[in-house]
Formats: structure tokens, sequence, C-alpha cells
């Protein structure tokens, strides 16, 4: 099975990181990902030199090409690239194009670049009327790709409001009262002669009850912990691609004298 390498520049690390994490998700590994990018000195990391990029992508990289890829480090760009087999390379090329790439080379945003094990590109460039011969003419066919992305949006709002409501409550307690209480009783003793004591005389008793006494005490009765929490799924978008066909049919001649 023969490789190729594809290539992708961006203006910004974050549209370069964006699709790096493409390419990972995609089940690209990190070790078939290559991230460029001018970190300070870019003459002695060598990114103006033509020779290395032709290195990188295979000495059938023309110069020219080579010296838009150096420009691109030195200006700031982040160049990324991936090493896929020739069958995966359109695919790859529409999942790098979803992350805002580059038009370095005035061609195509991304684009197969033969390597040592690849001496074909994967995507030949287009026909040039210009090749053509005068009894010949060239019927381009298109076909639209379903790219499905994601979006965050707000589904609503979960309110949590504390309040204070109020119910009877009731306690029973045992209260004691102290009163007086006077008894009569009839005597006759005669030993009580001498001691009667003709003067006026109050005598007061104090008489008690107990009354409830009502205290409130506060404590914290529960803790309510609120949080997010995040789950995934995964959805079917159904959607329909236009694409072009190509019918040949053979009419006689006199039927098309007709």
């Amino acid at each position: 099975m023969s490789h190729e390498k594809v290539v992708a520049v961006y203006d910004t690390a974050a549209h370069a990181g964006d699709a790096v994490n493409k390419l990972k998700s995609a089940g690209y590994s990190a070790d078939d990902i290559s991230v460029i990018q001018n970190e300070g000195d870019a003459a002695k990391a060598g990114l103006d030199e033509p020779g290395f990029w032709r290195r990188l992508f295979g000495r059938n990289l023309e110069l020219k090409e080579a010296g838009a890829y150096g420009r691109s480090a030195l200006q700031g760009r982040v160049i990324v690239t991936v090493r896929v087999l020739e069958s995966e390379a359109p695919g790859v090329i529409t999942l790098l194009d979803a992350s805002k790439p580059v038009d370095v080379l005035g061609t195509a945003r991304t684009y197969p670049i033969s390597g040592a094990e690849a001496p074909k590109v994967a995507v030949p460039p287009p026909t040039s009327t210009a090749n053509l011969r005068k009894d010949e003419e060239v019927v381009r066919l298109a076909e639209e790709q379903l790219n499905v992305g994601k979006r965050q949006v707000e589904s609503g709002v979960t309110r949590v409001r504390r309040y204070i409501v109020e119910k009877p409550v009731e306690a029973s307690i045992s209260l004691h009262e102290e009163h007086a209480e006077v008894l009569r009783k009839a005597t006759s003793d005669p030993n009580y002669l001498k001691d009667i004591d003709w003067s006026d005389r109050t005598i007061e008793v104090t008489e008690t009850v107990e009354q409830p006494v009502v205290n409130k005490t506060v404590r914290v009765a529960e803790e309510v912990v609120i949080r997010r929490r995040g789950s995934d799924h995964t959805e079917t978008v159904h959607d329909t691609v236009r694409r072009q066909q190509l019918d040949v049919e053979r009419v006689p001649a006199e039927t098309v004298k007709k």
C-alpha cells in the first residue's frame, strides 16, 4: 500500500491545532502528524531553505513550491502535514479544509505532496484546455460532500431559588402551680386560751405558677450541591448531497438529422 503526505498551511496556531485535533479524532496517530512553525530563528532551523522542504516532501517538490512554504513559515504561519494511505488522501484533504487553511500556492487549499513512498500525486491537476486537441472536449463532474460540525447553544436554564416557609408546630410541657389553701376546723382545747392574741394580724402566702417560655434555635438541616454534569450522545444527521453523473448515448446519424 502506498502512502502520501498531505499538507495544509494555516494563518494561526489555533486553526492548526483544530486541524490536528480533527486528524486525531479521525484516528490518525500523532506519529504520522507533523506541525512546523517558526519559533524564532528560522534561518537556524533551515525553514528558509528550499532543501529543507524538498527533504520533507520529496525531491520532486518544485523550488517555487518549497519557497512558498519557506515564506509561509517565516511569516509565522503553521504548516501541518500528515502521512496517510493514498486512498485516504481525498478524505483527509476535506478534513483539513474545514479548519480554514491558507492558499499558499494559488491552486488549492490542501493537496497531496508525493514522498519517497508515493511516486504519484493523489489528486492529479485538472486538465488544461490548452493541451486539448481540436477534437477533444472536457466535461467535469462535481459532487458534494457532507461535512458535519457542531456548535454549542443554550438549551435552557435551571434556576434554584431559596425561600422561607412557615409551618405550625406544637410541643407539650408539664407546668407546676402552688396556691394558698385555707382549712378551718373547730377546736375546744383549753390550752389555747392562754395564747389568745387580740391584735390584728395579716398572713401572706406567695402563690406560684409555671409558664411556658418559647425559644428558637437554628441548625443546618441540609446541604444542596449545584453543579453541571456533562454527557455525550451520538446523533445521526440526515441530508442529501448532489453528484453529477455522465450518461453516454450513441445516437444514429439518421436520427440526429431528423
